[in-house]
């Protein structure tokens, strides 16, 4: 979480506004200042394409714990407080930052056309820093129009971590788009009013919640409505007493335990779960985690019954609904695009292991490990990806068997921000925002070219760390990237050799 006061993170943003020559208003709320910071980013790189041609709007184990746990910071659009379902809400206007960018009556900046070779010049050092491992691979493209500006082994696939989470939002919203919601809901054996057998059935739903309040709790599923609304149902069909409650989980298949094991990471894959199976009041990063989160789920919400004055005959117990059960009540979680910008934000692996088996469903695969492998795999070759070398082994990241090329991960991005896709725009929105969200929050520098203008993934396991995002250089461009190294012994140089590279590209006029 970030610790910084309030007052500190206005401090910290008047003076990159200042850097920027934009004059910030005197007074700004707290809303204001989230979407400020968020807009340097996402804002930018809308106006730099809208003059470039058309565009619409870790997997951690040990050495990624304390970047994933930050931070409590949201993604790069509101969907707080929406009743309605759909795509991410408009990003936040702000004032043009980059003197670079042409517009209606303006020109752009004189730039020589060097066909990367200066900025291959730049990263080209960089790339060679003895921080980073024996082997490496990287790739920049413009987005507009799908130049390589530079590449280095740029197709061999690497052990991406986290970065895979980029992958897994791309095949989830192109799979189910980005208004489909994740349904929890609890239905009646049977169609007689005096059935008094209920089941409550898991939607593949990580972030349904049982707290009263916290972070993300207004915006989420909650077990405490879907225990008001059944309670009510019922009552109203007198058979509110001597309650069997049982469980189903059968959405989902396969081992729950990811490969890694038991670890603070991750909770066992299930098809329910109240946040995320953490056994403390945190919502992101590590945590100690329950071994049976459907169970501890249904305990839970058979307590919330009997406050509502619902007699059960017993605690609950595992069990599967019958086809034709009928619904009682139902809690939704927010849209796809919402969780997506959630899992990037926050590397989030639960909601990322969610939303892979959540494509495998919609693929007609087993919703298992490896039958999301298959369908996340299938659809981005759907998409025309590059797919040469890939291996999806977990929808995370947090499986050292998964293989991505740099290549892979920037055609991703390019696909995510590009006119023709609007419905995989939260795959861009939700990347974190270079000191100021997310996984980024305190590794750039106030004094960083990067800072508020480097949009990307982090991707930490020991010895394995990756960079993949978007951001706008001086002339500009919006340019996808994408950095990986593998065989390090210096973490946190190496992701500050990563983080060199990336602000590099927002300060070269190539």
């Amino acid at each position: 979480m970030d610790e910084r006061k309030p007052g500190q993170q206005l401090e910290k943003l008047l003076q990159l506004l200042g850097r920027l020559a934009v004059k910030p208003p005197a007074k700004l709320r707290t809303w204001q200042l989230t979407a400020v910071s968020a807009a340097v980013g996402l804002v930018v790189a809308a106006v730099a394409i809208a003059a470039a041609g058309p565009w619409d709007s870790s997997g951690q184990r040990t050495a990624e714990r304390d970047l994933a746990a930050s931070l409590e910071a949201g993604g790069g659009a509101d969907h707080a407080g929406g009743a309605g379902g759909g795509a991410p809400n408009a990003a936040p206007s702000a004032p043009s930052v980059l003197a670079g960018i042409a517009g209606p009556g303006r020109s752009a900046r004189k730039a020589p056309d060097t066909g990367g070779r200066r900025l291959a010049d730049v990263l080209r050092p960089l790339m060679d820093d003895k921080k980073l491992g024996p082997e490496r691979s990287g790739v920049v493209v413009d987005v507009a129009t799908g130049k390589r500006l530079y590449g280095k082994s740029s197709g061999r696939a690497l052990t991406p971590a986290s970065t895979t989470k980029i992958a897994t939002a791309v095949a989830a919203l192109s799979a189910l788009g980005p208004d489909h919601r994740l349904t929890t809901k609890t239905v009646i054996r049977g169609d007689s009013r005096d059935s008094r057998d209920v089941v409550l059935v898991g939607g593949g739903d990580p972030t349904l919640t049982a707290r009263g309040e916290g972070r993300y709790v207004a915006e989420s599923a909650s077990l405490r409505e879907l225990a008001d609304d059944t309670a009510k149902a019922l009552k109203k069909r007198g058979a509110d007493q001597d309650v069997s409650l049982s469980y189903d989980t059968s959405r989902y298949s396969g081992p729950p335990q990811h490969p890694i094991g038991p670890n603070e990471n991750i909770a066992p894959v299930s098809a329910l779960m109240a946040d995320e199976g953490r056994l403390d009041d945190s919502s992101s990063g590590p945590a100690a985690r329950t071994a049976e989160p459907a169970r501890d789920a249904a305990h839970n919400f058979a307590n919330l019954l009997r406050e509502r004055g619902i007699g059960l005959k017993a605690d609950p117990k595992s069990g599967k609904a019958p086809e034709k059960a009928v619904e009682l009540a139902r809690t939704r979680s927010q849209p796809m695009s919402a969780l997506v910008e959630r899992m990037l934000t926050h590397s989030d692996n639960d909601i990322a292991e969610a939303l892979a088996r959540e494509t495998a469903v919609a693929g007609g695969e087993p919703a298992s490990f490896d039958g999301a492998a298959r369908a996340v795999r299938a659809r981005l070759d759907k998409l025309g990806l590059p797919l040469d070398g890939a291996r999806f082994a977990d929808g995370s990241g947090l499986d050292r068997d998964d293989r991505l090329s740099a290549k892979l991960l920037a055609a991703l991005l390019k696909h995510a921000a590009g006119p023709g896709r609007p419905e995989l725009r939260s795959a861009v929105t939700g990347l974190p925002v270079a000191g100021f969200t997310g996984t980024l929050v305190n590794r750039y520098p106030d004094a960083s070219a990067g800072t508020g203008v480097v949009r990307a993934k982090t991707g930490t396991l020991t010895g394995v760390n990756s960079l993949a995002g978007t951001v706008v250089d001086p002339r500009g461009r919006l340019l996808a990237f994408a950095f990986m190294t593998t065989g390090t012994t210096d973490p946190q140089g190496a992701q500050s050799a990563l983080d060199a590279m990336a602000s590099a590209l927002a300060g070269r006029d190539d």
